[in-house]
């Protein structure tokens, strides 16, 4: 845990190796993280989920929502790594996603529902990948090549870090 409040659980580094339990605990990260995410938001009311975790960032919504978009994203540049010889992705505007009506103000049921479906599919491919697959890489148009190694090093990240976001703001606003 650090004391920035945008990175609670440090920022973020896409390692190029990783060790056999690095890789174990992403791919823990990644298959606990619904339940986890669950956990974060029970009890809060629509006027909690529209509080931002921080002054000029995204309000608990917006993070909820936020999430599967951004794991159906990586689950999709993941399966085209396995299926084609170093794909390029087209990356998106995360921070234009997030002001979306759907984002703004949908229920978060229909994203924590998303999040389960989702990271038990993509926790079958992740643990069905030999240590071949994780050297098998994409092109993304703004960083250049990334192994997917990598991406799970990132998005086993991404995991801690929401969750983390909306836990901290619970406890400071002593939800």
């Amino acid at each position: 845990m650090t004391d920035d409040i945008r990175y609670p659980v440090g920022p973020c580094v896409w390692s190029a190796e990783l060790s056999a339990e690095e890789k174990r605990q992403h791919l823990r990260d990644i298959a606990e993280m619904p339940p986890k995410l669950r956990a974060a938001v029970a009890g809060l009311t629509p006027q909690h989920l529209d509080i931002p975790y921080r002054e000029g960032g995204w309000t608990i919504r917006q993070i909820v929502h936020h999430i599967p978009e951004s794991h159906v994203n990586s689950y999709v540049r993941f399966k085209l790594a396995l299926t084609e010889d170093q794909p390029a992705i087209k990356p998106y505007d995360e921070k234009l996603w997030a002001e979306t009506p759907d984002s703004l103000t949908g229920p978060i049921d229909m994203s924590l529902d998303l999040a389960d479906a989702l990271h038990r599919r993509w926790s079958v491919v992740l643990n069905n990948m030999t240590d071949a697959d994780f050297e098998k890489s994409i092109r993304h148009p703004e960083i250049g090549v990334l192994k997917l190694k990598s991406l799970l090093a990132g998005y086993g990240w991404h995991c801690r870090h929401h969750v983390a976001q909306i836990v901290a703001t619970r406890q400071r606003m002593g939800w």
